[in-house]
């Protein structure tokens, strides 16, 4: 299992890369592990600013659908367009092609209450 030490973590399995004052969001090695193979994302909350917390889409599986949090508050700027073609790549490349979506963060503060790689390791039994 990956746990790239450059990034940030939640304890909804979500990572964060921030470049600037954009983050780049997705869900974590082990979470696309958990889900299973990923068939369809649904993303409606473009162009809007929400709240550290908030869910800002579904990732649905072949077993399950679940929630997707906003790790930080911010404007969501983009969605990965190569998701609605082949979201399986979130099984395949969670941190690099399997990116989900890029935010304008409001708020850079609450990057600090995010997990390290090696908290969210020990958070996962790994």
């Amino acid at each position: 299992m990956n746990f790239p030490s450059e990034l940030k973590y939640t304890k909804d399995h979500e990572w964060v890369k921030v470049n600037g004052d954009t983050a780049t969001i997705g869900v974590t090695d082990f979470a696309q592990g958990e889900l299973g193979d990923i068939v369809f994302l649904d993303i409606s909350s473009h162009g809007q600013s929400l709240s550290k917390e908030s869910v800002f889409g579904t990732i649905e599986a072949v077993k399950t659908v679940s929630d997707l949090f906003m790790p930080v508050s911010g404007e969501l700027i983009e969605v990965n367009p190569s998701l609605d073609s082949a979201p399986e790549s979130i099984n395949t490349d969670p941190y690099g092609e399997g990116w989900i979506i890029k935010v304008k963060m409001s708020n850079p503060a609450e990057l600090d209450s995010l997990l390290d790689a090696t908290a969210y390791k020990a958070l996962t039994g790994n």
